[in-house]
């Protein structure tokens, strides 16, 4: 018999070799080759499970700590917020707190006056004349029953005695041409935009708080009416964002009957914007910045704002501290990297809040931000070669970007995290969540401006439903309805 190829015996000493003893080696020999083969393709199934195991356990560890959900999707039993280090103080307020009650309002602002008088003296009985110049005084405010007001409009028609001739009177110009008038229209935008009230539930509010009869298919009419009074500003403070040196931009899912939108926001100080559209990509961000845009936009990492120049930029840092967070879950050498971004990311943040408040100049704080700029550089450098295939694609994702993490530090102004943005854009996530986006064009098209306009008044410390009753007021006179853009 041949000597198998791969054997480790001597070909002389093959040839010396009895064939039955032969037939026997070669028989091992190829069994012991077979199990070969099996043991490496286990140990290359056995690898891949590993790697899924470890994929998968990432995915269920996912919480509002080390990626992009929100704290709300945290399990009860699974949030896992920082505890603040015992202080030794007792809860509630502290010694020498001042307090915030309610102060007593000016005399001009009360309605009835309640007066009590001691009528003879408790001791000799006699009879107690004149007034207490400095009397304890006690407010009480009350709700009366609120009734609509009813007014009706009469349009008379009058025969000419000379001639005969039939004279029609016309209807007021201020006059509202529906049922309901500017205040109740208002009012049930704001129920809905404000406070995110479903339409049953403002029908039920309206009944039995305003006593007011309104069937359920009227409120979304009234909602129109609303939206088309507000059409102008709304499409006015888009403009107005658009000329902003500095915006944050986020977005969300949205579904308008059975295809996918998603909402975004463009926030500024003074002014948010809401728009829907049926695309979450670049196109998204020049339908609300415009093509030419040549500010300064804070967001995540998401690839929809690559068009824009990195230095026209600024990462979230919260978003890249739970990037950072993940990377510590994962242990091994991610975990190192992780901690050690952690680190720097901690002393940064230190620094910027003594920017805030005033203790630290903006050209310190420039300084000394230098070594932590090359400390966390050689950190994602580091971690762009690790072994974990996730780790390596998130540094190298980030260093793709890297001028854009320190726009905050180089230009006043600027803001370190998106959290402006994900502030205003959690009011649309809570009206889809409970409404589960909306039916029409014309739906969507009221939630992108009521959103607008009650977080921009809120912004701007202005009356919202005020606001929106003027706005019903000049819809009805054919006027110019009130901006929304600050006074100054």
């Amino acid at each position: 018999m041949n000597l198998p190829p791969g054997l480790p015996i001597p070909q002389e000493d093959w040839e010396r070799t009895p064939l039955s003893v032969q037939a026997v080696v070669i028989a091992l020999w190829q069994e012991n080759q077979l199990l070969k083969q099996q043991v490496a393709s286990l140990r290359q199934q056995v690898s891949a499970l590993q790697a899924e195991v470890a994929k998968l356990r990432e995915q269920v560890n996912k919480n509002s700590r080390n990626s992009s959900k929100p704290p709300s999707s945290d399990a009860p039993h699974k949030r896992s917020y920082p505890k603040p280090e015992p202080s030794g103080r007792k809860r509630g307020g502290q010694a020498g707190h001042p307090g915030k009650g309610r102060q007593p309002k000016p005399p001009t602002q009360v309605n009835k006056v309640v007066v009590s008088k001691p009528v003879v003296c408790a001791t000799c009985g006699a009879l107690l004349l004149g007034e207490d110049p400095h009397p304890q005084r006690h407010q009480v405010s009350e709700l009366p029953r609120i009734e609509p007001i009813v007014t009706e409009y009469q349009l008379h028609t009058l025969t000419c005695c000379a001639c005969g001739m039939q004279n029609a009177a016309e209807w007021p110009a201020d006059m509202p041409r529906g049922s309901f008038g500017e205040r109740l229209q208002a009012t049930v935008a704001y129920l809905g935009g404000r406070f995110g009230i479903s339409h049953r539930d403002i029908e039920e509010a309206l009944e039995t708080i305003f006593h007011v009869e309104i069937g359920l298919g009227s409120i979304p009419a009234q909602e129109q009416v609303v939206s088309q009074a507000v059409a102008q500003p709304v499409e006015e403070a888009q403009q107005y964002v658009q000329r902003q040196a500095m915006v944050n931009l986020d977005e969300t899912s949205w579904q308008q009957w059975t295809k996918n939108f998603w909402l975004w926001v463009c926030t500024t100080p003074a002014i948010t914007v809401f728009r829907l559209f049926p695309t979450r990509s670049a196109t998204g961000v020049e339908e609300l910045l415009g093509e030419n845009y040549s500010g300064i936009v804070g967001s995540d990492r998401y690839s929809a704002y690559n068009w824009l120049d990195p230095v026209q930029r600024q990462i979230c840092w919260a978003h890249l501290k739970r990037d950072f967070q993940a990377l510590v879950e994962r242990g091994g050498e991610s975990k190192i990297i992780g901690c050690l971004l952690l680190a720097q990311l901690k002393q940064m943040f230190t620094w910027w809040h003594r920017v805030r408040d005033g203790t630290l100049t903006r050209a310190d704080f420039q300084v000394a931000m230098q070594p932590v700029r090359k400390e966390i550089s050689a950190l994602l450098n580091v971690g762009a070669l690790v072994k974990h295939v996730n780790t390596r694609r998130t540094c190298q994702n980030i260093l793709n970007v890297e001028p854009a993490l320190w726009t905050f530090v180089d230009q006043e102004g600027v803001e370190p995290t998106n959290n402006a943005a994900e502030r205003a854009l959690r009011r649309g996530v809570i009206w889809r969540k409970r409404s589960f986006g909306t039916q029409s064009e014309n739906g969507s098209r009221f939630v992108e401006r009521i959103l607008t306009v009650v977080i921009t008044l809120r912004q701007q410390n202005r009356d919202g439903l005020d606001y929106l009753a003027e706005a019903c007021k000049a819809r009805t006179r054919g006027s110019i309805p009130p901006s929304l853009l600050p006074a100054n």
